[in-house]
């Protein structure tokens, strides 16, 4: 396993954030999920994650189990418990399948760990060694947002497939890759009036500082609203967007994911690619749904934000959005929910220069949002 990755490919130090808690990227992202088998299957066929990792009852494991996948930086666990009861279970009981750890990769996980904890995080793991013939590896973390985790994951001294305890899964079936490359960000779902509370946490306990902020005048239609502000570390290669419901005359989508996830938590990834044509394509080849974007939208796109590499004919089909700031533009488009709740779904991100969010397609996505809330009563 190469560890010379970063969730960005070039760092920009961030002004305001205190870098005492250097972040080198997204290690990886562990879902709790009902049937991790046939999660591993998904994410292979549909999405062409690679199969690397496992760990069960012939690890040594008995209580739950977890197959590890990866396409290029962006490295996935999904974990289902093997028994009745205890913490997975509890998880995917209250909140469905979902986001339990978003794993930092450091430098130092004990350090990492008393410098958030002096800072007044709540302790989830205090830091362990775990070893095995290809090295060591040293994990600990803290709480978050409703019940998610933030592992501080060190393996400077490893050269595994992936963790202690896991052993090199290399099934016959390797769908091809759609060239998805690192995680742009991840989005928390909080409720009312959280944010402002989770964007002070990650301020003040982690060293983030915020990037930009999106009140109900940026972010709203006739019906629903919402804000966000985007924190991110010091060499900006973790962005964590924080959202809460704003008072609209309908139930927003905020509002929607909390009642469902019974929570705060993890409500999309946004993964990035150097061709979003390609992989667009190719997720819809495998079965990806993606949401609706009327083809009025692209009549007067380009008027807003001027000229593009791309043809806009393939970017019509495909229903990708364009936006633009200071520093160039952005391709995006977000999927449906990829559960049976209404709760987590995928954002696929093409950047041409561009570091902000895509706040010219805020009234466009959150209207095809809307149209998918109707569909399911609950707008």
């Amino acid at each position: 396993m190469a560890t010379d990755k970063t969730s960005l490919k070039l760092d920009k130090t961030i002004p305001g954030a205190e870098d005492f808690l250097p972040l080198l990227g997204t290690d990886h992202v562990e879902l709790y999920v009902g049937n991790a088998k046939q999660a591993a299957h998904y994410y292979q066929s549909a999405w062409g994650f690679q199969p690397v990792a496992y760990a069960g009852l012939e690890t040594g494991v008995k209580d739950r189990v977890s197959y590890v996948l990866q396409q290029d930086k962006i490295r996935l666990v999904l974990t289902s418990p093997l028994k009745s009861g205890g913490e997975v279970n509890q998880h995917i009981d209250a909140h469905g399948d979902g986001v339990k750890m978003v794993a930092l990769w450091v430098d130092d996980a004990t350090k990492s760990y008393n410098e958030t904890i002096k800072r007044g995080a709540k302790s989830y793991m205090e830091p362990q060694k775990k070893e095995d013939k290809d090295g060591e590896v040293v994990i600990s973390g803290i709480h978050t947002y409703g019940e998610t985790i933030h592992l501080f994951v060190e393996r400077k001294n490893y050269n595994g497939a992936f963790l202690p305890g896991y052993k090199v899964w290399n099934p016959d079936y390797k769908p091809a890759s759609v060239g998805l490359k690192y995680i742009d960000h991840m989005v928390g779902n909080v409720g009312w009036n959280e944010m402002n509370k989770w964007c002070e946490f990650y301020a003040n306990v982690m060293g983030f500082a915020q990037l930009i902020s999106f009140d109900d005048e940026d972010i709203s239609t006739e019906y629903t609203a919402l804000m966000s502000k985007v924190m991110s570390n010091g060499n900006g290669r973790i962005k964590f967007p924080i959202n809460e419901p704003a008072d609209g005359r309908k139930k927003s989508q905020i509002e929607e994911y909390i009642e469902f996830y019974n929570g705060a938590g993890v409500q999309h990834m946004a993964l990035a690619t150097d061709n979003i044509i390609e992989t667009v394509t190719a997720l819809k080849n495998r079965g990806v749904e993606f949401l609706y974007v009327p083809e009025s939208y692209y009549d007067t796109v380009l008027d807003r934000v001027g000229e593009i590499d791309e043809d806009l004919e393939p970017l019509k089909q495909l229903g990708i959005l364009i936006d633009r700031d200071d520093e160039g533009y952005l391709l995006q488009l977000f999927t449906k929910p990829v559960l049976d709740r209404p709760t987590m779904f995928f954002e696929i991100i093409q950047r041409k220069g561009a570091q902000s969010f895509g706040k010219g397609n805020f009234k466009a996505l959150f209207e095809a949002i809307e149209r998918e809330q109707e569909m399911r009563g609950t707008l």
